[in-house]
């Protein structure tokens, strides 16, 4: 049994965090064979055995597990040292790599997906009715707010608040910028097509959900989980709608979502501020990693 200050520590860690963490300080003690607590010395070698096979931000995010861990058990921080910080440095130049990135998902594509989801909504079976309404409010209510997969899943239907003819008002608890944990209202618009606001409320309705996560996993009978889907499942959601309505899925995530709708918003002239204050971004060069540019080439192009 948890004591009250072991659930506020947890609490103060997102479980996202914590998840991979844990996966850092496994990898170091299972699969490298690291002893726990570390010296500086085996941290660079451990840093040298995986620098040509992950990438530097993988092994920062290694990094900062074992410091964590190791103040944590009242140890000294073996990855603060000069030697851990050059070695580092030196795998960033010499196996310097392309950032990866989700595929931006176009408009019609998501109204191929809604269109596909739609048909899916008069199935005489129950449970393909729920998973139909379900993921077109995920998707629209993702792709016009520009959440990630985890803000999906930690949206709340009490935190709802739905204007009829204006839009709806939804509060987010946290997020990965978020770091003094204070949440954010977000304003979701009402739209002519693609709406987001009716696909909540029509999911909703469908679902009868009054209280609790607003998406949850539904089993084959029609049975609604009490927990909400889990983070890990949104790029895979994404992907089986996707083959569904006949979209090539090769390289889409949960992120796509977030990508689609900047890439969007910057083609339909919005300016930089505006991108950032809706999204939540804080500097410009996050948000010009999310967004496709197309060079003017006009009449040179072929």
């Amino acid at each position: 049994m948890d004591t009250l200050p072991e659930r506020y520590l947890r609490a103060a860690r997102r479980a996202s965090t914590e998840r991979r963490y844990a996966q850092a300080i496994a990898h170091f003690e299972a699969e490298w064979g690291g002893l726990l607590p570390a010296s500086s010395e085996s941290v660079v070698r451990y840093l040298a055995a995986y620098g040509a096979q992950l990438s530097s931000g993988t092994l920062r995010v290694h990094l900062a597990a074992l410091a964590q861990w190791h103040r944590a058990h009242g140890f000294s921080d073996p990855t603060k040292t000069a030697r851990v910080r050059d070695v580092l440095r030196g795998i960033q130049a010499l196996h310097l790599q392309p950032q990866q990135q989700a595929e931006a998902l176009a408009l019609e594509d998501l109204q191929a997906c809604v269109d596909s989801l739609e048909e899916a909504l008069v199935s005489s079976e129950k449970a393909v009715r729920l998973r139909a309404a379900r993921d077109r409010a995920l998707l629209l209510l993702g792709f016009w707010r520009a959440l990630r997969g985890d803000e999906l899943c930690r949206l709340q239907t009490e935190h709802l608040q739905i204007r009829r003819g204006e839009g709806l008002v939804v509060f987010l608890p946290s997020s990965k910028t978020d770091r003094s944990n204070r949440g954010r209202q977000l304003s979701v618009p009402a739209l002519k097509r693609l709406c987001p606001v009716t696909a909540v409320e029509q999911w909703l309705e469908c679902s009868g959900i009054q209280h609790g996560p607003l998406f949850r996993a539904v089993d084959r009978w029609g049975h609604l989980s009490a927990q909400a889907l889990n983070p890990n499942s949104i790029s895979r959601l994404l992907r089986q709608i996707m083959f569904s309505s006949s979209v090539d899925p090769q390289g889409y995530s949960g992120h796509s979502l977030r990508r689609g709708f900047a890439t969007w918003a910057s083609a339909n002239q919005w300016n930089s501020k505006a991108l950032m204050d809706y999204v939540g971004w804080r500097d410009i060069q996050t948000a010009t990693r999310y967004i496709d540019s197309k060079a003017p080439f006009g009449a040179w192009a072929e």
